[in-house]
């Protein structure tokens, strides 16, 4: 009987979280008079270490994007700043500038500390002008219209834009439910900036005013981690007002995923440390529907053994539908929809997740980037 009731409770929980949890559909940006003319200059910020490969191949991709000012010149520059490489990441990073003159080098010679916090730091310093769009080494843009997109709600007077960084399709189950695990992260952060209610933001793909982050980065909480850079700067400085999103496919980006379970686990603990950093009313919530979910499959399988067992397939399998039918609409909009046979099983595995992560989620640290 309390297993029972634990089921109804869980399920009822889960269909309300479903509700508000979206389908990708980034917050319509309105703009008053004026603000369709506004284009300020646009610093993409890179920090790279032992990144000479990935810069190679996606670079030039980053530095022919279309983006000019209202005389049709270019109107961005790109930055990478070499947090102390010891790979031929210089010689790389040279060939290119000598091709694009609006890429720009800082080098830092010696890494000295764990993570990129003072790369970012330095880069966020040398940066120009007043918007920044920050990405990753190996990320990759999805078209030549990416920065602009990305930038439009700044026109438009927000100040922290969160986008989409996804992950290229390869063989195997892994890669698969990497890829699942970054739709769904997707579908919950990118619903509570739409509420006013911002948590994370992902740095493979965000953009910023740069006045705004040069400021979070002197506040206490910004040392709490080597990295999580972007989650805290979210933390510090969005509100319900200064965050949006942009779910235009255009605007995505994109990387490779991890290869091996030990290389993605290293990099889960790392990201799920900021979690606990988050505020009080985002851990609630955010516990609240880690452990209903948890809970209600616990409560179903050991309710299959009980008088219970016809009513829980049927609330079960009425609650499956609704939310991985919120699934699909979401796979969809960031080209995902493939996942949809997976659903089941990664509806169980995130469960197992949560549980196999459960100290960094709630105590532990991870203290190494690269």
């Amino acid at each position: 009987m309390i297993a029972f009731l634990v089921f109804i409770v869980c399920v009822a929980i889960q269909a309300f979280y479903a509700g508000y949890i979206g389908t990708g559909r980034g917050s319509r940006i309105r703009q008053t008079p004026g603000q369709e003319q506004t284009r300020a200059f646009v610093t993409v910020l890179i920090c790279a270490h032992n990144e000479a490969e990935n810069l190679r191949k996606n670079l030039p991709a980053i530095l022919e994007q279309v983006y000019t000012d209202f005389h049709g010149q270019r109107h961005f520059n790109v930055l990478v700043v070499d947090d102390g490489s010891d790979d031929c990441t210089a010689a790389v990073l040279a060939e290119i500038a000598g091709r694009y003159e609006h890429l720009d080098i800082v080098r830092i010679a010696d890494k000295q500390k764990a993570g990129k916090k003072a790369a970012l730091k330095e880069g966020v310093r040398r940066s120009v002008g007043k918007w920044l769009l920050l990405t990753d080494a190996d990320c990759v843009p999805a078209t030549h219209q990416w920065l602009a997109l990305m930038v439009q709600p700044l026109a438009a007077g927000k100040e922290i834009v969160a986008g989409y960084g996804g992950y290229f399709k390869t063989r195997g189950l892994l890669n698969a439910f990497i890829r699942w695990e970054t739709l769904h992260t997707w579908l919950q952060f990118s619903s509570y900036i739409i509420m006013g209610r911002p948590y994370m933001a992902v740095g493979r793909n965000m953009a910023c005013d740069s006045e705004l982050l040069s400021w979070a980065m002197n506040e206490p909480l910004w040392e709490a981690l080597p990295s999580g850079d972007d989650d805290l700067f979210v933390q510090i400085a969005g509100n319900r007002v200064n965050c949006a999103v942009v779910s235009d496919s255009r605007a995505f980006t994109y990387s490779p995923a991890k290869e091996n379970w030990k290389e993605w686990v290293a990099q889960k603990q790392r990201h799920l440390s900021t979690g606990k950093y988050y505020r009080l009313g985002t851990k609630v919530a955010l516990g609240l529907y880690g452990v209903s979910h948890a809970g209600m499959w616990v409560a179903f399988l050991f309710c299959l053994f009980t008088f219970a067992a016809p009513a829980v397939i049927v609330l079960m399998a009425s609650r499956c539908l609704y939310v991985w039918l919120k699934w699909y609409l979401g796979a969809r909009r960031v080209k995902e929809a493939g996942l949809v046979f997976l659903f089941p099983l990664f509806d169980i595995g995130w469960m197992m997740y949560n549980f196999a992560f459960l100290p960094y989620i709630t105590w532990k640290n991870k203290t190494s980037w690269k």
